[in-house]
């Protein structure tokens, strides 16, 4: 099993500074590279905040062939109909390179920050559902008239298409058990933060859980454990990945251990989320290609 690594690179600061991190991770050879899809993002709201699809698209100028991605995008603030219009150009201008993380957004900053009421839990996934469905409707036929519970769209357009077919990987965002099914109906890969817990082995737990739930979904739809990528983003356990190298490798080594295909990591940053030392991420860095071969 090879395993891929992935990075996120939050948009919190300006392009003169931040494309040296994209042109960086491109050329030490990272699988993937992604990026908040908020407006703003707990206590950074406050501070330097940047539109991800716009810095996807220059990111994409900028680098040669590492994949982009959203994690995750969400109906908090989008429509499918124009968001398939900016998809279309990440993958267009990418040369194929794009991919499109999903999920069904919480309640913070992104989904006050309109004006919109507070959604329950289950009308969050009900939304998402639809705009799942939605914007995999746009991305593969040109004319979409669509009229659903939470959103409309007439005659959307979507031509030229997209570089890859029939459109963009979607990597689903799901925990729960409708958002797995969604997952496996519509997506090329899935994605898990895991449990909320501050014990480590107790967050691995729940990691395997859910892992074991995906592979319930995928039997119950007739798919094989294999057809779907699982991607783990292992900074959402309650210790940051890039604490050390060996640190790392011991959770691309678990990740591995439980039937998943990709880990994503965060690019350390000074202080508050993923403070860390940017000297661990240069010399993990260096050995990808090991790390790449951990099974666990």
């Amino acid at each position: 099993m090879i395993m891929r690594i992935g990075i996120v690179i939050l948009p919190d600061q300006r392009w003169a500074d931040s494309e040296r991190r994209w042109r960086q991770v491109d050329e030490w050879g990272f699988d993937h590279a992604w990026t908040y899809d908020h407006l703003g993002w707990r206590d950074l709201v406050d501070g330097p905040w940047f539109d991800s699809m716009t810095t996807l698209t220059a990111a994409a100028a900028a680098t040669r062939q590492i994949r982009l991605g959203t994690l995750v995008a969400s109906p908090n603030f989008r429509h499918p109909a124009a968001f398939a219009r900016q998809v279309t150009t990440l993958d267009d201008v990418s040369g194929g390179r794009a991919l499109l993380g999903l999920g069904a957004g919480g309640i913070g900053f992104d989904a006050a920050v309109l004006g919109g009421e507070t959604l329950s839990p289950r009308q969050r996934v009900d939304r998402f559902s639809e705009f799942v469905e939605l914007l995999d409707l746009v991305l593969r036929e040109d004319g979409t008239t669509w009229r659903g519970d939470w959103f409309t769209a007439v005659d959307a357009r979507s031509n030229p298409g997209c570089v890859q077919t029939p459109r963009v990987p979607f990597v689903v965002a799901a925990n729960g058990p409708r958002s797995m099914r969604l997952a496996v109906r519509y997506g090329q890969g899935w994605i898990t933060t895991g449990p909320t817990t501050d014990d480590l082995e107790a967050w691995w737990e729940g990691v395997a859980d859910l892992s074991a739930r995906l592979d319930k979904s995928l039997a119950s739809d007739g798919r094989e454990p294999g057809s779907l990528d699982r991607h783990l983003l292992v900074d959402s356990a309650p210790v940051f990945s890039l604490r050390s190298t060996e640190f790392f490798a011991e959770q691309v080594g678990r990740a591995a251990a439980l039937g998943f295909t990709d880990v994503i990591t965060h690019w350390p940053r000074s202080s508050s989320w993923y403070a860390g030392d940017e000297a661990v991420l240069v010399e993990v860095a260096s050995q990808l290609p090991e790390l790449r071969r951990l099974t666990g």
